[in-house]
């Protein structure tokens, strides 16, 4: 029979080992950390019972997923849940942008010319938005699917997002859009970095930024009992430094390999088994700015000026679009602004399941330099503080975790990238190298499965199950 390893028990390493063990393939999956589910995880970080996500906490790429919604995951207790609103973006006169499922309640809080113009921009990539999925949801190889809908995309996500925001002319509607293009981690005037803005935006629209019942966890969770379902276990507490380790872990040496890590990681597992072009691509490979990240346990719900933050589900703060534009120019060239992009997430209000009594779990991050050694946790606070004076009162305790701290808890953030690599330029698109399988290690039966490959970062699972199709394919 035959066996596979797969190395880190984030989503895409638990979507990989899930192909395949459909495929009959037995697979352990073995984990560094003490508990599984990478990005995924939930626990108590502040005070008891108060449920907060260590990364990812919206999760609109995980609806719609393809290979995601193949699975059975509302059986084994995943259940998704959305805020009233999914986004506001407010400013400072206490009007705010906002993104909500429902198209005309976006359009009604922008001016009639703008909510023109939104509509045009996004209506088309919502009403095909599944379509879009399918050409945008794996790596480059071949023709697209849907040809006409992918060159609309296209001619948009090529552009800066400076230029895209330029069709907008109220504040409204420009801060809305560059605090959602804010995600692409770098910086905002540079070709492809509206990519980001419209696909997460679209999905916005189409099928909202939905939170799980009782924090990210119940992704991982329903995902193992899901591999379980089909034979293969988790194992945890261990690291995994070289391939000579798995013959000792597992008995005999795996006939497949799948790595969830990074290409840096990859580098030291794989050692001088790689091939040097693939070795000079993945020591070349970019991580971009990182995150600082701090959860509140917060007595209450926050005093935003604005009235449709109280009721989002994701908060942005950044200001007008000019001012986003110059912090996330300073974060990609190494410099710490004064008030950073943050964003806030409110999973409570639409998961009272994750508070305790009348306090609230809160997080916010900020986008900060790669490897920032400073401290931004007052920053952060400030420009909390700016959109929701009083803040300060109402925090009953912190959590920080700083970019060393985010490497720690998790090797593929390195320097606190939590997007697992650069998204400028030919990387967002051909990583981690220009090959016509991205996943292959070069390394016979030993494939990269992590967000370091197409399509990106993201808990949707495509990237495992893509290098999964891969080493099935191997196997001849």
């Amino acid at each position: 029979m035959t066996d596979a390893v797969v190395v880190g028990s984030g989503p895409n390493g638990l979507a990989a080992a899930i192909r395949l063990a459909q495929a009959g393939v037995a697979v352990t999956v073995l984990e560094a950390h003490d508990l599984p589910g990478g990005g995924t995880r939930t626990t108590e970080l502040t005070e008891p019972g108060l449920l907060h996500d260590h990364c990812s906490a919206m999760h609109p790429s995980g609806v719609v997923s393809p290979y995601l919604r193949s699975l059975p995951l509302g059986e084994h207790g995943l259940e998704w849940l959305w805020p009233e609103v999914d986004l506001a973006h407010p400013l400072d006169d206490g009007s705010a942008g906002v993104m909500a499922r429902d198209l005309a309640r976006t359009a009604a809080s922008l001016s009639p010319d703008d909510a023109r113009r939104w509509e045009r921009t996004f209506g088309p990539l919502v009403r095909h938005f599944g379509d879009l999925v399918d050409d945008t949801f794996g790596p480059i190889l071949g023709p697209p699917a849907h040809p006409v809908l992918l060159a609309r995309f296209g001619l948009a996500a090529l552009r800066p997002a400076t230029m895209l925001v330029d069709r907008w002319h109220d504040d409204r509607a420009r801060g809305l859009f560059t605090g959602v293009a804010a995600h692409f981690f770098g910086r905002l005037d540079r070709p492809l970095s509206a990519a980001v803005g419209l696909i997460l935006t679209a999905a916005g629209h189409a099928v909202g930024w939905p939170v799980a019942r009782g924090g990210s966890r119940a992704i991982s969770d329903a995902l193992i009992a899901v591999l379980a379902s089909y034979g293969g276990s988790v194992r945890c507490g261990v690291e995994v430094k070289d391939l000579a380790q798995l013959r000792d872990l597992t008995g005999r040496a795996p006939d497949l390999v799948l790595l969830d890590t990074s290409p840096a990681s990859a580098l030291r597992i794989l050692g001088d088994a790689l091939p040097d072009r693939v070795r000079r691509s993945y020591t070349a490979y970019r991580f971009g700015p990182a995150a600082w990240k701090v959860d509140f346990a917060i007595r209450g719900d926050v005093p935003w000026t604005s009235p449709e933050a109280r009721v989002a589900g994701t908060v942005h703060l950044g200001g007008r679009a000019e001012e986003m534009v110059a912090a996330e120019r300073a974060t990609s060239s190494g410099a710490m602004p004064d008030r950073p992009f943050v964003l806030c997430g409110q999973q409570y209000l639409c998961d009272p399941s994750r508070s305790a009594g009348d306090l609230n779990p809160f997080y916010a991050y900020a986008h900060v330099p790669h490897g920032y050694t400073g401290d931004a946790t007052e920053s952060l606070i400030d420009q909390i503080e700016r959109f929701a004076p009083g803040f300060r009162d109402i925090v009953v305790a912190t959590h920080v975790r700083g970019p060393s701290a985010l490497e720690s808890y998790n090797a593929n953030y390195l320097g606190g990238d939590i997007g697992a690599g650069a998204n400028d330029g030919r990387q967002l698109l051909l990583r981690p190298r220009l090959a016509l399988n991205p996943y292959r290690t070069g390394v016979d039966g030993v494939f990269l499965c992590s967000a370091s490959t197409p399509p990106g970062a993201g808990v949707h699972g495509m990237c495992g199950f893509h290098a999964a199709e891969a080493a099935l394919a191997s196997l001849g």
